[in-house]
């Protein structure tokens, strides 16, 4: 049988660089989604099938676990630090967007517990350097003389203990214990929602 070249104007357009990025994106909503459900020791297999893409497309746009987890979670501590660098922020607001990020994610936990992660192969290191921003951002607005800068560790094991609290089935149920758990802590939490929500 003799092979005809198939004619310009019908052969399918090489997409290079926009597949890329097409594919680089959908690999970091599918993670994103499994990783809230599951935590960050996620399988990739199952982020690679929610994208709609093999496991070597993956590991083509990210190297290891550590790459995707960072990937993720960038997003979360962007709109934490965008909340916290508002015209109109105070520690209230600020809260209100990390509590939303709490009862999202089970990832977004899993970096505000950084030395918990351990076991995390790569993951400890960078789950290190977003708690950092995360305190950054909500440090900015803490004044002077707040119960959760009495000492200075005071702020981050609050955030711990109110993310330990974020449990349950649900979203609304995750963020009700959230709220419960920053009430008991005397800290005031403005609207829960994402930056710009």
């Amino acid at each position: 049988m003799t092979e005809h070249p198939i004619p310009a104007e019908r052969r399918p357009a090489n997409e290079g660089r926009k597949a890329a990025a097409r594919n680089r994106a959908a690999l970091i909503a599918a993670a994103r989604d499994i990783c809230a459900e599951q935590g960050l020791e996620a399988p990739l297999s199952a982020i690679a099938r929610r994208a709609g893409v093999g496991q070597g497309v993956l590991y083509r746009h990210f190297p290891d676990r550590a790459a995707v987890v960072t990937a993720v979670l960038e997003e979360n501590v962007r709109q934490i630090e965008q909340a916290a660098a508002a015209e109109d922020a105070d520690l209230a607001r600020v809260l209100g967007v990390l509590t939303w990020h709490l009862a999202e994610s089970a990832a977004f936990i899993g970096i505000l517990h950084a030395d918990a992660a351990g076991g995390h192969s790569g993951i400890p290191a960078y789950a290190e350097a977003l708690s950092e921003r995360v305190e950054r951002a909500l440090r900015r607005h803490l004044p002077d003389g707040h119960r959760l800068a009495a000492e200075a560790d005071d702020l981050m094991i609050a955030v711990a203990m109110v993310s330990g609290a974020v449990t349950g089935p649900d979203r609304v149920r995750r963020e009700h214990r959230a709220l419960a758990a920053w009430r008991l802590l005397g800290a005031e939490v403005g609207p829960v929602r994402p930056a710009g929500g």
